[in-house]
Order: C-alpha cells, then structure tokens, then sequence
C-alpha cells in the first residue's frame, strides 16, 4: 500500500488473490472510481474523462501486454501549452 500512496509514477500491481484490487477499490470508492478493463469499448474514453476531471481509474485484468494508447498516461508524459498541463492520449 506504501508503494501505490507514496510512488511518483502509476503502479502495476500483479494481484492473483485481487487483494490489492479490493483494496484500492475501497480506498477509492468517494472518489468515483472508474473501474474498466482493455476490452470495454468504451475505456478510452473513460480514461480521457478521468484524467480530465481528476477521477481515478481502475484499469482490471491486464495480461502481459497494454494498450500503446495509454503509454503516455503509465509514464506521466505531460507537457506546457500555455499555463495548462496536457497530456496526449491515444496514438
């Protein structure tokens, strides 16, 4: 739990049990946690939400490879444009 609350980058967490998914599912729950998986078509767009309004998200289920769209997100490739920090989501 210090490793996920204390890491500057976004954790994977490797879960057989899904401890830490129930952990994190309760930690989050007043924070409108968005809970998706790869296969849900909609959770790109889910993502883009979150990361607009600061809503966390779950992402479940990830096998040995992600989604290249979400590759800036996993490693915090945020830029200036302006006075605003952006992030570039998708390919």
């Amino acid at each position: 739990g210090i490793i996920v609350d204390k890491s500057r980058r976004w954790p994977l967490c490797i879960d057989p049990q899904g401890q830490a998914n129930k952990w994190i599912k309760k930690m989050e729950e007043p924070n409108t946690l968005a809970v998706k998986k790869f296969t849900d078509s909609d959770y790109i767009r889910r993502l883009e939400g979150c990361i607009t309004y600061g809503n966390p998200m779950l992402i479940e289920n990830i096998l040995e490879e992600t989604d290249p769209a979400i590759e800036p997100v996993l490693l915090k490739q945020t830029y200036k444009q302006g006075n605003r920090v952006m992030l570039k989501l998708g390919e």
